[in-house]
C-alpha cells in the first residue's frame, strides 16, 4: 500500500480522513507541530521539519488550511520540501474561482501552486456541515440566514472520496463533490434551531455585492449527482 503524509490530519476533516486511509491499509504519517504517537513533527509556516516528514512518501494529502496569504506560504513550503516524485492531493472548495471572497482568492492561488507539480490532484467540495453549525452557533441576537441555497456535505463523505483518490488518483482536477441536498440557508437555520433548542429567530437576509450574488447564483454548489449521502438533518442527529 501507499505511504502518505497528511497535513491537517488532526483537524475536523483530517481525523476521519486518516481513519479511512489507515483502514484502507495505507501507512499514514500525520504532520503536526506537536509530538506524539502517530505524528511527525513539522511546521508548515516556517518549513521546519517538513523535508524530513515528506522524505520517502508516495503521496501527500494536503488538508491543512490557513487564513490569508499564510495558506499560500504553507503550501509553497510543503511543495518545496516534497520530492519531485510524490503525488500531491489537495483539498479545496467548490466555487472558489467564481466567488470573490479574499479567503477563496488565496485558496485559488494555493491551487495554482499545486498545479505546478508534475503529479497532483485537486478535489473541491461544498461547505461542511460543521461549518454551518459553527456559523449558526455564533452569539448573535438572531440567526441571520442569507437568502441563498447551499449544498453542505459531511466530512466523513469527503474523507471517503479522498481515500478513493489515494487509491486511484486523478491527475489534475477531480470532479467536484457536494452533499445530498441543496437547501435554502434559512431552512437549514430553522433545522439547526430545532435540533439545538435555540430560541433565536431566523431572519433571512439579502446582502448587496458580488459575493452574495455569487452564492445566490449557486456558485458554491455542485451540479449533477451528489457524492455525499449524509444530510444536514443526519448531522444534527449525530450522524457524521
Amino acid at each position: 500500500m501507499t505511504t502518505l503524509l497528511v497535513t491537517g490530519g488532526t483537524g475536523s476533516l483530517g481525523r476521519p480522513t486518516v481513519e479511512h486511509l489507515r483502514a484502507a491499509g495505507h501507512t499514514v504519517r500525520v504532520l503536526s507541530r506537536r509530538t506524539g504517537p502517530g505524528l511527525v513533527t513539522g511546521d508548515l509556516t516556517t518549513g521546519s521539519g517538513i523535508r524530513a516528514a515528506a522524505d520517502g512518501v508516495d503521496m501527500i494529502v494536503h488538508l491543512a488550511t490557513a487564513q490569508g496569504k499564510k495558506d499560500i506560504l504553507q503550501t509553497r513550503n510543503l511543495l518545496d520540501a516534497a520530492t519531485a516524485s510524490a503525488h500531491v492531493l489537495y483539498m479545496s472548495i467548490a466555487g472558489i474561482d467564481r466567488i470573490p471572497l479574499a479567503y477563496y482568492r488565496h485558496k485559488l492561488e494555493a491551487e495554482r501552486l499545486i498545479e505546478s507539480r508534475a503529479s497532483y490532484t485537486v478535489l473541491r467540495a461544498t461547505q461542511f456541515h460543521n461549518l454551518l453549525d459553527r456559523v449558526f452557533s455564533l452569539r448573535t441576537p438572531a440567526l441571520f440566514a442569507p437568502a441563498a441555497a447551499l449544498q453542505p456535505i459531511a466530512v466523513s463523505d469527503v474523507a471517503a472520496r479522498l481515500t478513493e483518490l489515494v487509491g486511484d488518483p486523478v491527475i489534475g482536477r477531480a470532479a467536484d463533490i457536494g452533499g445530498p441536498e441543496t437547501r435554502p440557508v434559512p431552512e437549514l437555520a430553522r433545522a439547526w434551531k430545532a435540533a439545538r433548542g435555540s430560541r433565536r429567530p431566523v431572519v433571512p437576509v439579502r446582502v448587496p455585492g458580488k459575493v452574495f450574488r455569487a452564492f445566490v447564483d449557486g456558485h458554491a454548489n455542485v451540479a449533477g449527482t451528489p457524492y455525499g449521502s449524509i444530510t444536514f438533518d443526519d448531522y444534527l442527529g449525530g450522524k457524521e
